[in-house]
């Protein structure tokens, strides 16, 4: 897998839980909406996921 190429990760809001879908390579973590503080990683989208 290669790690150069945009990937999808879950990023929520530690405050409310409001949770939102960025792609990284990115910055910063997003700012949340409704709170306005940085939102953390919840969750790695990678493809192929088994349950």
């Amino acid at each position: 897998m290669s790690r150069g190429r945009r990937e999808p990760i879950e990023v929520i809001c530690p405050k409310c839980r409001y949770t939102e879908i960025v792609y990284l390579p990115i910055e910063d973590l997003p700012l949340c909406p409704q709170c306005n503080i940085r939102m953390s990683i919840s969750e790695l989208l990678d493809e192929g996921k088994s349950y």
